[in-house]
């Protein structure tokens, strides 16, 4: 796979995902990302970027006159991150959440197809999942999504997954626990919490805090990634899991006492519209055949996140997202 295309790539994971690429491989890889540069997208993340054989392309993954100029390049994969990800702005507005994710990632996949690319990496999300008071999700958990994000996330998995069963099309499906570390745009809890904690202001806590994900650090995120690439099996779905539960009154707490900031900054609100209340993940799947597991214990990641923050300021001034 010496040419990979990333839709996404100048949003948080997507942009990560670019660098591991070009430090895993240097100069044996031509690294094609499109973008449409909606809000999260941020050329700034790619500032630093150590890669010989890079090439942006300003294209939404709904343009489809756009996707078929960019495939008369080689492409050999598609990882595909692009996607309207945030659930408060889609209670608000679900519109441009169905139209990227669900009829961009069909129009990705046609324009993909037509151009016989031998891998297609799907990025997903285990709120496909909904919330569950016990136990772990597994990839044959029952798909049962409660916002207007999570349901277009699911119509796309689905969407992927039957271009491989029509169509044989190689498909690969991830679905991810939350996600942090250094370029996440400051509308996400670990970012918005630190922005905010650093400028003295209240920090917006849903309810009373006791909702619970697991917490996953983009670097180990990568690395799944790249071994479902290497030795994942066409067809098949991986969940990616950072075995680190917490709830969200313990995050906002660490990040207040790493900064000494005091707890008088937290600010409970009314909770969220249908707020899932625990997403865990069983990650033995991907532990098995491709010899993944998480490496970057939480209280070392977040730690090293709340440092990155601090001393780039200037990468946040870039976001339009100062508190």
């Amino acid at each position: 796979m010496n040419h990979i295309l990333v839709t996404g790539g100048a949003g948080f994971i997507g942009s990560n995902f670019i660098h591991y690429l070009a430090k895993y491989y240097g100069a044996d890889v031509t690294i094609h990302n499109v973008d449409a540069l909606t809000y999260a997208g941020n050329l700034a993340n790619l500032d630093n970027l150590a890669a010989t054989n890079y090439h942006f392309h300003h294209v939404s993954i709904t343009d489809r006159d756009g996707l078929n100029r960019v495939f008369r390049h080689p492409i050999d994969c598609v990882v595909h991150f692009a996607a309207e990800s945030h659930v408060d702005r889609s209670i608000h507005d679900s519109g441009p959440f169905m139209t990227t994710n669900v009829l961009g990632t069909q129009c990705l996949l046609d324009v993909a197809m037509a151009h016989s690319v031998k891998q297609f990496i799907h990025v997903s999300t285990d709120e496909v999942y909904g919330s569950t008071q016990t136990g772990y999700f597994t990839e044959t958990s029952p798909l049962n999504p409660s916002s207007p994000y999570a349901a277009s996330k699911t119509s796309s998995d689905l969407v992927a997954l039957a271009y491989y069963k029509t169509f044989g099309f190689p498909v690969r499906v991830t679905r991810c626990s939350n996600n942090y570390g250094p370029f996440q745009f400051p509308e996400k809890l670990i970012p918005l919490m630190i922005n905010r904690a650093l400028a003295n202001q209240p920090l917006p806590v849903y309810g009373n805090g006791s909702n619970v994900r697991d917490w996953l650090h983009v670097t180990d995120h990568c690395r799944a990634i790249h071994a479902i690439m290497t030795s994942g099996s066409d067809g098949e779905i991986y969940n990616i899991g950072g075995h680190g539960e917490r709830d969200n009154l313990a995050i906002v707490n660490t990040i207040l006492s790493a900064l000494n900031k005091p707890q008088s900054l937290i600010n409970f609100v009314a909770d969220r519209l249908g707020h899932d209340w625990r997403y865990a993940i069983d990650y033995t799947k991907i532990q098995r055949d491709c010899n993944w597991s998480p490496s970057i214990d939480f209280e070392f990641g977040i730690q090293q996140t709340i440092n990155w923050y601090q001393t780039n300021t200037a990468w946040l001034d870039t976001t339009g997202a100062h508190a």
